[in-house]
């Protein structure tokens, strides 16, 4: 079996193991405890903090510790939106966001605030001069994610930051789970306040993220209780995941550029094989540089993409029908259709995504796997219309 869902979670890397089980047999203490036994423990957080601060190039004041992307997505709009209400009421994001962001700021507008949703062009990508558009005296919030968890596009996350940088009143959340580790960041020189991040999608421990919240921005707790990162997220801390994560997340921007190298190389291969294939349709930007290394998304108009899941599984690779957290929707995806693809393209989305471990001959395994679906398919293929989900 061929593993090709990275994007949805990466198997654990063994030395991420190793420090965390040496952590859970020899400092099961509470980090807020006053003893000797909790004192380490609290040293062990305070020492994760620092590492993943350096990796991303932050100070370990500014790092604050989560249980996933998806409540660092939604601690950041929530409490950037709630905190700062006084200043304005406008906030800004895409079309194309994961369900974390996309539905944090649904919320926000049952509590009265005013949001536009940028669209994206043909290739996913977020138009500057539509953003600068929007931009009005009350917007308080403009949230992008650096890279779209099912198309893979990049977003130009430095030159959103470079337009606000004239607009202090103006916060910027970048949603980058599925870029830390993959592509490069500079939280501070890009201009970001606020960035998400999740331990699972670089070979750490589930449940455990991390949002940088730069420092002076002030955000209203979603939880209520102890002072745990400041009072901003209280409970006790899972220490041996905390740790866990900070092994990842230093071994992953270590391994950063050898990652790029290698699966742009196993990248252009899949979308060569791809392009070959006259029921497939690629998605996303022609320009290599305009996406992550390691993702490539297509379509087969006229297919679910659930049979083409099932129909690659039953070759042996396992793939994903659009990011994990919405697979489960029979609704047209919302990104596709934000790129302006017809509804039969809309329905058929499939996401391949992979990481260093792979080789060339997985990925040659896997064109083939993907050419005997084409084929085998082609014979049963039946256009889907709007309204009829048979």
């Amino acid at each position: 079996m061929i593993y090709m869902d990275y994007a949805a979670t990466t198997p654990m890397d063994e030395e991420v193991i190793g420090a965390m089980t040496q952590v859970m047999r020899s400092h099961y203490g509470n980090p807020s405890s006053l003893h000797r036994v909790g004192v380490e423990a609290e040293k062990l957080v305070q020492r994760s903090r620092e590492t993943i601060a350096a990796a991303v190039g932050v100070l370990s004041s500014e790092i604050r510790f989560t249980s996933g992307g998806t409540e660092s997505n939604n601690l950041a709009i929530l409490g950037a939106a709630r905190r700062y209400r006084s200043r304005g009421a406008h906030l800004i994001t895409t079309q194309v966001e994961h369900a974390s962001v996309y539905e944090a700021f649904r919320l926000l507008e049952g509590e009265g605030f005013r949001v536009t949703y940028l669209g994206v062009d043909e290739t996913g990508a977020v138009r500057l001069d539509e953003l600068e558009a929007a931009l009005t005296e009350d917007t308080i919030l403009v949230s992008v994610m650096a890279v779209n968890n099912e198309m893979g596009r990049i977003q130009p996350i430095e030159e959103i930051g470079r337009l606000l940088k004239s607009r202090p009143r103006t916060l910027f959340h970048v949603d980058a789970v599925q870029a830390v580790g993959k592509l490069p960041l500079q939280p501070k020189g890009w201009g970001i306040d606020l960035l998400s991040a999740a331990a699972h999608k670089l070979h750490g421990p589930k449940g455990t993220g991390f949002l940088y919240c730069r420092e002076g921005v002030e955000l209203q707790p979603l939880l209520a209780g102890g002072g745990q990162e400041d009072g901003l997220r209280p409970g006790t801390e899972n220490v041996p995941a905390l740790v866990g994560m900070a092994k990842a997340v230093r071994l992953a921007v270590e391994r950063q550029e050898a990652f790029a190298a290698h699966t742009s190389s196993l990248r252009r291969k899949l979308v060569e094989r791809i392009g070959t294939l006259e029921a497939l349709r690629y998605n996303g930007s022609r320009q290599s540089g305009e996406m992550a290394p390691h993702i490539v998304h297509f379509s087969y108009p006229g297919m679910k993409s659930e049979v083409l899941v099932y129909a690659l599984e039953q070759q042996g690779v396992c793939v994903s029908a659009r990011s994990a957290c919405s697979s489960g929707t029979e609704r047209p995806s919302r990104v596709l259709e934000a790129m302006g693809a017809p509804y039969a393209a809309a329905v058929s989305g499939v996401r391949l995504s992979f990481s260093l471990r792979e080789t060339a001959e997985d990925i040659e395994r896997v064109c083939e796997a993907l050419t005997r679906v084409a084929r085998e398919l082609g014979s049963v293929t039946a256009e889907p219309q709007k309204g009829r989900r048979s």
